[in-house]
């Protein structure tokens, strides 16, 4: 058998050659990437029975909230949220920006210059990163959309 003599160069090149290879085949492993569509039952209420909801209770009010989508640096989510009786007095600043489209109930926010927005079933509404005020409602479910320009979404 011949005996094969291998320089630096040609090592190199052949380290990144299986490289490469390696990860064209984890590539090819890889769950393939696809829309995510919340369907019609779904946004009437499904959704909270198809997927397990993060359900928390705090202060007697019991939130669920079923994420759909997290982006994989962690910057942009997406899903539908659902909340009892809250009012919330946002004294830092909200940290993300968020839409919100609600599809029953709504929301009161007062912006700490005194200025009311009320928002109500059928309404859309963003939340720059930036707002401080008061949230205040009496329940509500609504699709969300937030984008986290400071990192990663924690919680």
């Amino acid at each position: 058998m011949a005996r094969i003599e291998m320089t630096r160069p040609t090592v190199r090149a052949l380290t990144v050659v299986c490289a490469c290879f390696g990860m064209a085949m984890a590539a090819y492993a890889a769950d393939p990437v696809h829309p995510v569509k919340i369907s019609r039952a779904q946004v009437a209420g499904k959704i909270f029975e198809d997927h397990k909801p993060v359900v928390k209770t705090e202060d007697g009010n019991t939130t669920h909230d079923v994420e759909v989508f997290l982006s994989k640096d962690r910057q942009f989510d997406a899903g539908m949220y659902r909340s009892g009786k809250v009012r919330a007095e946002i004294k830092a600043p909200y940290g993300v920006n968020e839409y919100m489209h609600f599809l029953e109930g709504g929301v009161t926010l007062t912006s700490s210059d005194g200025t009311v927005t009320e928002v109500r079933a059928g309404d859309s509404v963003v939340i720059p990163e930036d707002w401080t005020g008061v949230w205040d409602t009496e329940g509500y479910t609504k699709i969300y959309v937030i984008y986290s320009p400071g990192g990663p979404i924690t919680e």
